[in-house]
């Protein structure tokens, strides 16, 4: 069982930056990707980047490339979100997930979620 927990969301101006933090606990060497996806009101959920284990592969969404940078620290069994030049539309509950199927990790289809952490971000 894999447990996964969220932190460093709060509210920033618009140009600022982020960087959010999931710790992994349990049993993660089986994992074959993490990664954030977000939500917010009203709208569907979005996989924001995913990175495949050992970091060799990433993903990110087209809507924060080259703002948003995914990373591991596989010692630390951490994951973090590096969020830069951050727009009000950034603003959204943000989900630390994982998987341990490649399968699900290619089609976005995480089923290992933390419990999130708010990212406000105004102009």
């Amino acid at each position: 069982q894999v447990r996964l927990v969220e932190s460093g969301g709060d509210s920033v101006q618009a140009g600022g930056s982020l960087r959010l933090s999931c710790a992994a606990f349990g049993y993660i060497d089986s994992l074959s990707c993490m990664g954030w996806f977000r939500q917010a009101p009203g709208k569907e959920r979005e996989g924001v980047a995913i990175i495949y284990t050992g970091g060799s592969s990433t993903y990110v969404a087209d809507s924060v490339k080259g703002r948003f940078t995914i990373s591991q620290d596989a010692a630390k069994k951490t994951l973090y979100l590096q969020m830069n030049s951050l727009k009000p539309e950034d603003t959204a509950m943000y989900y630390c997930v994982a998987d341990y199927t490649l399968a699900a990790c290619r089609s976005h289809e995480l089923r290992i979620w933390g419990q999130g952490t708010q990212v406000t971000v105004s102009s």
